[in-house]
């Protein structure tokens, strides 16, 4: 099925930025909520049963831990994904999980009930330091505890999270507890991203493109930038001519900066500006998505456990992440901003093709992008072609 975006008709380049409506302010809740939880702090979730009160297993400290327990109305659980629940809780009282599960919840025992356990729990990397004999045990899990792993996720944290219902009474929900909505977490990624805007675009020539500009977007919630970098004018192609050349390039810190040999992203990031360059229009997306979303810390991590043996996609859903965690909708509604309705999409992924066309852009042709192998990233390579069905033959 096609999806149209709409977006509203004042799309200036530099539109002036107008006052908070309600999307924007629900955005802006769960982002401030998201923050919470990496500082340590817990928050309040609302609107999926009873309110649940949640900390970041890798974040919290004991003043966070202390503030659950003298509010929760039962014994705190640890919410994890199924795969790294399977891991900790190797139990008979951990039945094989069903696919569709988004929450597993275990019972916190007093010595689990404590930082250093609970990053032991949360993180397959982290030194192993729970106490002897104590083993998590499977319970139920609290309504909402799909839109809790949903909420750390969105801010780049392991999906592990302290959970409890709070206590009711007169005076027990403190005024500093940040509260947000179930529903406004699930919709946010979508939110976030049909709320881009431009927010500043200049000139900036490149060595393998002269007449470069980038294009800098902005959700509503004001959260972390989108960059669009266009050679020539890729907006301005007429009808009839062939279709600008795109690229959706997820950032890589390690490899577009660094130069690292893991991943072939530094080489397609440059092998696509060339190639525009030398057509002489295009557009590059470069996205704020690290490691197919999961973000630079947990994507080291993902390094780490590569390194002991798991490919990309294990390591992923090791760390409690899905194989890969990307919105599309984000380039589509860059490109609709932009004027770009139609394109020759530079790519290996079958699957970018598929969400583009179904966010409204008319991708006219896919255009092979692969590079070989260096030696190093042999087989990460060929986990892209035999598990992610990346067309690299």
């Amino acid at each position: 099925m096609s999806m149209t975006i709409t977006v509203p008709s004042n799309t200036s380049p530099l539109a002036s930025p107008a006052a908070p409506d309600a999307a924007a302010l629900a955005l802006r809740a769960v982002h401030r909520a998201a923050s919470e939880l990496r500082r340590g702090t817990p928050v309040l979730l609302r609107g999926a049963g009873q309110p649940l009160l949640l900390a970041a297993a890798e974040t919290v400290g004991a003043p966070g831990l202390a503030a659950i327990a003298a509010l929760a109305r039962t014994p705190p659980v640890l919410l994890l994904a199924p795969a790294r629940a399977a891991a900790v809780a190797p139990t008979p009282a951990l039945r094989p999980v069903q696919g569709e599960e988004a929450a597993i919840a275990l019972r916190l025992s007093a010595a689990l009930f404590d930082p250093l356990a609970l990053r032991s729990l949360a993180d397959p990397t982290a030194e192993r330091l729970l106490p002897e004999g104590a083993r998590p045990e499977r319970v139920p899990a609290p309504a909402g505890a799909g839109a809790a792993l949903a909420l750390a996720k969105l801010g780049r944290l392991l999906p592990a999270l302290v959970a409890a219902p709070v206590r009711e009474g007169p005076g027990l929900l403190r005024q500093d507890l940040l509260p947000v909505e179930a529903a406004q977490i699930l919709a946010y990624p979508a939110g976030a991203a049909t709320t881009l805007r431009r927010v500043a675009e200049a000139g900036v020539p490149l060595e393998a493109a002269p007449d470069a500009r980038i294009v800098a977007f902005r959700a509503a919630d004001g959260g972390i930038e989108h960059l669009a970098i266009l050679v020539g004018r890729p907006e301005a192609v007429p009808e009839g001519a062939p279709a600008p050349l795109a690229r959706m390039h997820s950032e890589c810190f390690t490899g577009d900066l660094l130069g690292s040999l893991r991943c072939d992203c530094g080489p397609q990031l440059q092998g696509a500006i060339r190639r525009m360059a030398a057509e002489g229009t295009g557009v590059l997306l470069y996205l704020a998505q690290e490691g197919r979303g999961i973000g630079l810390v947990n994507k080291l991590r993902a390094y780490a456990l590569q390194d002991s043996g798991l490919d990309t996609l294990d390591a992923n859903r090791a760390l409690g992440w899905g194989a890969d965690e990307r919105s599309f909708l984000v380039a589509a509604t860059m490109l609709q901003q932009l004027g770009i309705g139609r394109i020759r999409l530079l790519t290996n992924n079958p699957d970018k093709l598929a969400a583009l066309s179904a966010c409204g852009i008319a991708v006219e042709g896919r255009e092979a992008h692969a590079f070989a192998p260096n030696g190093v990233n042999d087989g990460y390579l060929a986990t892209k072609a035999a598990r992610f069905g990346h067309l690299l033959a």
